[in-house]
């Protein structure tokens, strides 16, 4: 039997503890962002991409927007059905493969954080594929807001251990990790570093009409951090 990709592995007992992860703890900030993004009008629809345990979905939803978020660890849904419950909001969470989603123009916005999805995939065909998707599921005017991994920082900075191939700007880095139930795995990550003109001419050829790349400071989106090598993250915002 074929072994499941990475992110599968990683993400079939880790909902706990992702959720005390460093990188997970920016969510208000972030969700401050996406509201005045979307002009605070709390009549959009949004859909929340590799919404893990639905912590930007929620947020959202108990902000007034009707939100859909959508993964494929059953157990980072669990988690988000969990946490939509104790607070009392109304946000749908669905079991679906980013590389293969239903909706056709159903959204105002779509949003990917935190590498919700892309660039997690084998091949760039994969990656392209969600983003297509994400396109897809978008009315016009609609709005793509996504963080993913930054290039330029992986080309300035190696560290002993990792290995990086600069043809393929495909990583395959070694992780150690403990799921929910205390059990200690070791898988190799692999994950797709893009340069920002690569993410621009994906986006144009999917017909967005407007592309705006800056750095992604955890917790502290904004349009005005101009993005460098040393950032880790580059947040992304398309308008169709």
């Amino acid at each position: 039997m074929a072994m499941k990709p990475w992110y599968e592995q990683l993400f079939a007992n880790y909902a706990d503890q992702y959720d005390r992860e460093p990188f997970t703890q920016g969510t208000k900030g972030e969700c401050d962002f996406l509201e005045k993004e979307l002009n605070y009008d709390k009549s959009l629809r949004i859909l929340d991409i590799g919404c893990g345990t639905g912590r930007h979905a929620v947020e959202l939803a108990k902000r007034g927007f009707s939100v859909v978020g959508v993964d494929l660890s059953e157990a980072q849904l669990r988690k988000a059905r969990e946490k939509a419950a104790r607070e009392n909001v109304q946000a749908e969470f669905l079991k679906h493969d980013a590389r293969d989603l239903p909706f056709r123009e159903e959204f105002d916005a779509v949003i990917m954080l935190c590498e919700g999805a892309f660039p997690l995939m084998e091949t760039d065909e994969m990656n392209f594929a969600i983003l297509a998707n994400a396109a897809r599921a978008l009315r016009s005017p609609g709005k793509l807001i996504f963080t993913t991994l930054n290039g330029l920082y992986r080309l300035f900075h190696h560290n002993e251990g990792e290995k990086f191939d600069f043809i393929t700007m495909q990583s395959s880095d070694p992780f150690t990790f403990t799921d929910d139930d205390r059990n200690v795995h070791n898988i190799v990550i692999s994950e797709r570093y893009y340069i920002p003109s690569e993410i621009t001419w994906l986006l144009k050829s999917l017909g967005f009409t407007s592309v705006h790349i800056s750095a992604a400071k955890l917790g502290a989106f904004s349009r005005e951090d101009s993005l460098t090598p040393e950032d880790f993250e580059m947040l992304v915002i398309a308008e169709k």
